[in-house]
């Protein structure tokens, strides 16, 4: 036997000093090693350049189905017995530590290579809180290091040792998002879901903001990410004297809304320039106050990171009646021109489309027509008549919607279909909301939505997730001054709630797992306060109705909670804020499914698909199903696809993962060909795109996880190779 005491000494006395040497060189080689490979998912979606795009390729192809979970985080920030929490978290990885946010917003720093926790951090210090956080953006300029990250419409700079706040930023370690907008700071509401991006010493932000009447405009502002000073701010409506203003009524810029980056953005680090990906103008579905192109709605604008300056801009949609906001960011591409490389700017849509741009100049790469589109029939709507249409590459969703398209799983729920389908308007893309019903496909969740897309610079090729989800707008007018002297408190709040919220939550109020929550038994889960904070501000899908409900808190609560006042008689309703005098239409079904009477989708399958497209040549290299419905699924037939908002992130292994599918899979594919080579089957629905790193010599697979009943609040889960 070896005494390994004794061989250890005989060698160390003998090379002391070589050995010190080289253990001294490979530390500081593991050091240098670990510091870059530990920043290479260190901002949202990857990069500056928004690309989800990772260079590791430790797992690849040959052995991802050894993947198996490494570590699981379980978040517990939730009350027991309350709705599963859906994070749409990305998280980022920075020296072997993962930030990311929950469900309920929190603010989480875990070892990324065990899971423990380090710390965390409650932006709404006890309150209910929550809404949508897609994670969070790291700053460091010499030994300064921070979080910085939005709980409800406060920026917060957390310390990244204690998460706790640095009292030096802004007032107390948070900066008040409402202030420096157009109207009263008491009275908006504004909250971004997506991270901001950081140039220099400044963080660039969008926000969330409503999508009714009233609705704050979206400007993109910059804060200094020492003291959280206000820097610079870009008028997406803009003012008297600022380019654009022309393509809106004279006092537009006084009470429209919306025109917001609420999907993220991204930026070219070497050009200075940041790209923005704008929203719809508001409200979404009628635009008799808004006349005009609506610039810079639906637009992909570049600006100045340092100043805020406008650069160049595209307008994807002119005067939106469609809620087809730019879902995502801009993805920062390079694409072969005439044998050479060229810099450019992929912007995918909800409607199905790929728009390249030059980055520098903003000229289409590929020609796009303007098409004429149908008319509004709607009064007072003075319709854009024609729309961008690309050339190339084709579109990545379907766009027509035929009669023998509708499903058949049996006689009476296809009948039921067939009948609807011929009552409603329907002259194919851009159709208008129309008094009689118009039929919409892509519909207001995509084709694209916020996951994005994925960019493997090796190809120049661009992986979509895309959703074929018709709805139906169903436009009313409402009236200016409705009467309700004959209902109680009860009764009123009811008729609020069967035309504003019946559509998502159901006339049952039963609503539709997981997109949008029950709300029976909600006493047991929420205060009355806290559901109508929740009600105000909105958050996730659900828009903010503060200027809905307003004079009418009452009704709605005694409704969702159940608490009949006969004694107690209502009042008239309150108006919705808009242009003085013009009238006002909803659509009364937005964000709805097209189902039969049993519930099943109306148009055929996939219903989710996973696109990779040459951005170089704009051709398809395939298109697969994503996700399935093995109830749906025909015996033998290929997967059903299914809706989902998480995106694609590609691996120069040349894999790609995904989630976000009702199936609750996380999947790995052949970047290549599109064959699924591996899947696991999460404990929740993980509506989150995926991260990948390395931590102590190993590459993981990590993502956000929703809740579900045994623990609500969710998980952050990795997975590694043996």
């Amino acid at each position: 036997m070896i005494r390994t005491d004794y061989f250890w000494s005989k060698i160390l006395k003998k090379n002391f000093v070589p050995l010190l040497f080289s253990f001294a060189f490979a530390g500081l080689v593991a050091y240098q090693t670990r510091t870059e490979d530990d920043r290479t998912w260190s901002i949202y979606k990857a990069d500056n350049e928004s690309t989800s795009y990772s260079k590791l390729s430790q797992i690849n192809t040959e052995n991802v189905t050894q993947l198996q979970p490494a570590w699981t985080f379980a978040l517990k920030d939730m009350k027991e017995g309350a709705r599963s929490g859906s994070s749409e978290c990305n998280p980022i990885i920075v020296d072997g530590v993962m930030y990311a946010t929950s469900a309920k917003h929190w603010v989480y720093a875990v070892n990324a290579e065990t899971g423990e926790k380090i710390w965390s951090f409650d932006p709404f210090d006890g309150a209910e809180g929550g809404g949508v956080s897609r994670g969070v953006t790291y700053y460091e300029e010499g030994n300064v290091k921070r979080i910085l990250v939005t709980g409800g419409d406060k920026l917060f700079a957390l310390d990244t040792k204690t998460g706790k706040p640095i009292s030096s930023f802004g007032k107390s370690g948070f900066v008040n998002l409402n202030v420096g907008l157009r109207d009263n700071p008491e009275t908006i509401s504004v909250i971004p879901t997506s991270p901001g991006i950081v140039f220099k010493n400044l963080l660039i932000m969008g926000a969330e903001v409503s999508e009714l009447y009233g609705a704050q405009p979206g400007y993109i502002r910059a804060y200094n990410c020492i003291t959280g000073k206000l820097e610079w701010t870009f008028h997406t409506i803009p003012l008297p004297g600022e380019p654009g203003y022309e393509t809106w009524p004279k006092d537009a810029y006084k009470y429209a809304g919306g025109v917001n980056d609420w999907s993220g953005m991204s930026l070219d680090l070497k050009r200075g320039i940041v790209f923005l990906a704008l929203g719809s103008p508001s409200y979404d579905y009628y635009g008799a106050d808004r006349t005009g192109k609506n610039l810079y709605g639906n637009s992909v604008v570049a600006l100045d990171a340092a100043t805020g300056k406008y650069i160049w801009h595209y307008q994807t949609i002119h005067h939106d009646l469609w809620d087809y906001d730019l879902p995502a960011p801009p993805n920062l591409v390079t694409v072969k021109r005439d044998g050479r490389d060229l810099d450019a700017v992929a912007q995918i849509t909800k409607h199905g489309f790929v728009f390249v741009f030059n980055r520098e100049t903003g000229e289409p790469l590929f020609p796009i027509e303007e098409r004429k589109v149908p008319v509004s029939h709607i009064p007072g709507e003075q319709f854009w008549p024609t729309q961008p249409f690309p050339l190339k590459p084709k579109p990545f969703a379907r766009q027509l919607f035929r009669e023998q398209d509708l499903t058949h799983y049996s006689q009476v729920g296809h009948d039921s279909l067939v009948k609807k389908y011929r009552s409603m308007r329907y002259e194919g893309l851009f159709t208008p909301p129309d008094l009689k019903g118009t039929l919409m496909l892509p519909g207001s969740r995509g084709g694209a939505e916020w996951g994005g897309a994925a960019y493997d610079p090796a190809t120049s090729v661009l992986f979509v997730k895309s959703n074929d989800s018709p709805e139906i707008e169903s436009m009313q007018k409402m009236d200016e001054e409705k009467e309700a002297q004959n209902q109680t408190v009860f009764e009123q709040g009811k008729s609020v709630y069967m035309t504003y919220c019946a559509t998502c939550h159901g006339k049952d109020k039963n609503g539709d797992e997981p997109n949008y929550p029950s709300l029976v038994s909600l006493k047991s889960r929420m205060t009355k306060e806290a559901a109508l904070d929740k009600i105000k501000k909105g958050g996730g899908k659900m828009p903010a109705f503060a200027s809905i409900i307003k004079g009418e808190e009452k009704g709605i609560i005694a409704f969702l909670y159940e608490k009949e006042q006969n004694s107690l008689k209502a009042t008239k309703l309150e108006t919705m804020q808009t242009k003085a005098g013009a009238d006002k239409y909803l659509n009364l079904t937005a964000y709805g499914h097209f189902r039969d009477i049993d519930g099943n989708p109306a148009l055929t399958p996939p219903w989710g698909t996973l696109s990779a497209i040459n951005l170089s040549t704009g051709d398809y290299e395939w298109q697969v199903p994503l996700g399935n419905n093995e109830k749906l699924q025909e015996k033998g037939g290929p997967e059903t696809g299914q809706e989902g908002s998480a995106g694609p992130i590609v691996t120069a292994g040349g894999l790609i993962f995904i989630s976000g599918t009702n199936d609750k899979k996380l999947r790995a594919f052949d970047k290549s060909t599109g064959k699924l080579l591996w899947q696991t089957i999460l404990p929740g629905v993980a509506n989150a795109t995926a991260c990948t790193y390395m931590a102590g010599g190993k590459q993981y697979v990590a993502l956000s996880v929703g809740g579900n009943k045994e623990n609500p609040s969710g998980f952050i889960m990795a997975f590694k190779l043996p």
